[in-house]
């Protein structure tokens, strides 16, 4: 017994000898001997409780051999294990335990999640880990995920707004597309081996490559003790997947580049325009200048909005940016008026032009953004179950500490830094601009008169 007791000392000590992130109220962390993060996020709304793990995994470590596989791989996750030897087992087991569940493969993340009764904690604690420690990659069952993923990129095909990200996508990462595009490429998904799938695993899915996060109507202390009695004994790499196997730094755009793609699906013609924007490692402050422009260019009162969609000349716009550790992507989207398109284009590199103005904004549009901003924060903070998704992103991407002191930080964002911010990875800096348009369009438009570099 005092041995016994000693070693769990020990085993405390070890515990919470990491240096503990920032968390807000109800959160709870620890990191595991073994390197495993896990967070347990107390809230007692419904009776419910979400286990999610995420793993720094995805698009970013895909060079064109494996390009969407980390997205098969994710889908290969619901199927067979040492616990349950085919799917239909684990679909059972899903149904025992009342469980809603799914998985998802962005740039930066991949994650695995299910809900059920508060109840079921420990038994479907010990569900996920058998799936994620000790995966089955059975020929046939790839046999038949395979055309169910490369369907989900087909679908995606048959939308021209997809069409059009995929083109521009190529143009502004290059060589290095792949490490941007989740949903892969055909050939490599449909002559996926389960070999390929043990090369991911044994890359990525390790516990100091994965964070655990256990939300709901749960006590923490008890949820830290199931998770290290579960997951205690998933052996640490030995080695930082991060490091072994490093992401190669993206090329910076060296100049503007202008396309025009025909397709007879785009009933409408879509103009996009891609930057390479901030990232988390060098320039974290503009990830939060970035977010709360966007967020006040959709004020109907912007600038933005009036000149473009109040005059008629487009249905809808927007200028989005999404957080990367490695280089995010800022992405213009306009769906102009078919009758007056040229005049669209000249008016949305005028506006582009004025985004780095100190005055393009008002103090009060700021401030509406700010409002607006916040409002949206709370409202997806209202369904427990999306809290894991929230910090599993920003530890992917970001950190633990940004996540808490996000809201906050982008509550401090001045005009001056969104000023910045444009000047940096927008104003006079080189861009991706693509249109799709049917061929009848472009012949009746001939938008390649005027859509093209000024220095053409």
């Amino acid at each position: 017994m005092k041995r016994g007791f000693f070693c769990l000392l020990a085993s405390c000590a070890l515990l919470s000898s990491w240096a503990q992130p920032r968390l807000p109220a109800n959160y709870y962390w620890q990191k595991l001997n073994n390197g495993l993060e896990v967070v347990v996020i107390e809230n007692n709304r419904v009776p419910l409780a979400t286990i999610e793990i995420a793993v720094k995994n995805g698009a970013y470590t895909e060079g064109p051999e494996y390009s969407g596989l980390s997205h098969l791989f994710e889908h290969m996750f619901f199927k067979a294990n040492k616990d349950y030897p085919d799917q239909e087992k684990f679909i059972e087991r899903t149904q025992e335990l009342g469980a809603i569940w799914n998985g998802t493969t962005d740039v930066e993340r991949v994650n695995y999640f299910f809900t059920f009764d508060r109840d079921s904690l420990e038994a479907g604690l010990k569900f996920m880990n058998a799936a994620m420690r000790f995966p089955i990659y059975r020929a046939e069952d790839m046999q038949k995920e395979r055309p169910v993923v490369d369907g989900e990129f087909q679908r995606a095909e048959s939308n021209p707004g997809f069409q059009l990200w995929i083109e521009n996508s190529k143009r502004l990462w290059g060589d290095l597309f792949t490490r941007k595009n989740p949903i892969g490429d055909h050939e490599i998904i449909n002559t996926a081996t389960p070999e390929k799938m043990m090369v991911i695993k044994d890359k990525y899915y390790h516990p100091n490559n994965s964070i655990l996060v256990i939300t709901g109507d749960i006590k923490h202390d008890q949820a830290f003790a199931l998770a290290n009695k579960i997951y205690g004994d998933w052996p640490n790499s030995g080695f930082d997947p991060q490091v072994k196997f490093p992401i190669p730094e993206f090329k910076p755009l060296t100049k503007t580049d202008y396309f025009i793609k025909e397709s007879s699906i785009a009933q409408t013609p879509f103009i996009m325009l891609t930057w390479q924007g901030p990232e988390y490692r060098k320039d974290s402050a503009a990830t939060l200048a970035a977010d709360i422009f966007s967020t006040a260019l959709e004020l109907n009162a912007s600038k933005w909005q009036q000149a473009l969609v109040d005059k008629g000349l487009a249905t809808n716009v927007s200028v989005n940016y999404v957080t990367n550790r490695y280089v995010g992507p800022i992405q213009l989207f306009v769906v102009p008026n078919p009758d007056k398109l040229k005049e669209c284009y000249a008016e949305v590199m005028n506006q582009i032009n004025q985004f780095g103005d100190p005055n393009y904004l008002t103090d009060e549009q700021l401030q509406t953004a700010k409002e607006v901003f916040r409002r949206n924060e709370i409202r997806q903070n209202e369904k427990p179950s999306r809290l894991s998704m929230q910090l599993t992103y920003w530890w992917a991407s970001t950190s633990l500490d940004y996540f808490t002191d996000y809201v906050d930080n982008v509550m401090k964002v001045t005009r001056q830094d969104i000023t910045n911010y444009v000047n940096k990875y927008m104003r006079n800096k080189p861009f991706v601009a693509g249109m799709i348009i049917s061929p009848e369009m472009n012949k009746k438009y001939n938008p390649g008169e005027f859509f093209k570099s000024k220095d053409l």
